[in-house]
């Protein structure tokens, strides 16, 4: 963990996972002096209550904007660099969302000292990748290891937590008593808990050996989505049924609303994030962060129970 004398810049501050980081970061006896970069006055404002309380900085800038981000990052000595989206729309592009910011956080990096920058990448992330998303991101992960500020890469998969989109729908499909499953629900989930996550992150920041590294970061069991399903459902004392949609059926519904729609609900890319293969040795990373993981049930429970109480 970074002491207390250090300023820990946070971008894509806003996120669910950025505020449990934040609240972590100033939990801390005695707290981390944190800086929160969002993108707009209104995340801005969403962040007001838990600062207040916490007492963490937050700014607002153009994640792309080269001399906002060196300005933002003048007084911090490192940075956790959670800006990344899984579907692109005509107003917010791959390139934009991930290589660009990563060019501008290299930049203020390298220009104002910092020590480390850890990010959160996801599974699959290859700049060789047919997938735009993960072609992208694995662009993304390239530059920010090329700069001259040390890097870690953490991919991630599924996070589970309360408030995550990804808890939020594994508690609708089970409690509506049936779920589509697109493929079968074949495609492999490494779910981990959103807590595991902030760790890592933590870990990360003065962690020795971690310098220009990338981790994959999961959760102690590999599984279908399918399995994964009626695991919650099992967890919530209900039962499942599932019905099947073909991929090539998801492809051409995600295709036409690309085509039709400005701000589409699934696209080609983001179905085949969610449909990539996650089955990683989760043990070296962990190892390497010196955390220890949450067993699933552990996290589907707390993060449904948390969903219910909500």
């Amino acid at each position: 963990m970074a002491t207390p004398t250090d300023r820990v810049l946070v971008t894509g501050a806003n996120g669910q996972l950025g505020r449990r980081l934040l609240q972590r970061l100033c939990d801390t006896d005695p707290p981390t002096p944190a800086r929160a970069l969002v993108r707009s006055r209104r995340a801005a404002d969403s962040l007001a209550d838990l600062s207040a309380k916490a007492g963490f900085e937050v700014r607002v800038a153009d994640y792309a904007d080269t001399q906002a981000m060196v300005e933002v990052a003048q007084g911090c000595t490192a940075a956790i660099h959670l800006v990344g989206i899984l579907k692109e729309t005509r107003a917010n592009r791959y390139e934009a969302a991930h290589e660009q910011t990563a060019r501008a956080l290299v930049a203020a990096a390298d220009a104002t000292g910092l020590r480390r920058i850890v990010h959160t990448s996801i599974h699959g992330a290859d700049p060789d990748s047919e997938n735009p998303c993960l072609a992208s991101r694995g662009r993304s992960d390239a530059i920010l290891l090329a700069a001259r500020t040390p890097a870690l890469i953490l991919r991630v998969p599924m996070v589970l937590g309360a408030g995550d989109a990804a808890s939020a729908a594994l508690r609708r499909a089970v409690l509506s008593g049936t779920a589509m499953l697109v493929g079968g629900g074949k495609s492999l989930e490494q779910p981990i808990a959103a807590r595991d996550v902030v760790a890592a992150l933590c870990a990360g920041l003065d962690g020795p050996g971690l310098d220009d590294r990338v981790l994959e970061l999961a959760g102690p069991e590999s599984l279908s989505h399918r399995a994964l399903l009626e695991r919650a459902a099992r967890l919530l004392g209900r039962q499942i049924r599932f019905r099947t949609l073909p991929t090539s059926l998801a492809r051409a519904g995600a295709y036409l609303a690309e085509k039709l729609l400005a701000e589409p609900p699934i696209t080609r890319a983001m179905l085949g994030v969610l449909q990539h293969d996650d089955r990683v040795d989760a043990a070296p990373a962990a190892r390497a962060l010196g955390i220890d993981l949450s067993p699933l049930d552990d996290a589907l429970r707390e993060c449904l129970a948390s969903e219910e109480a909500a």
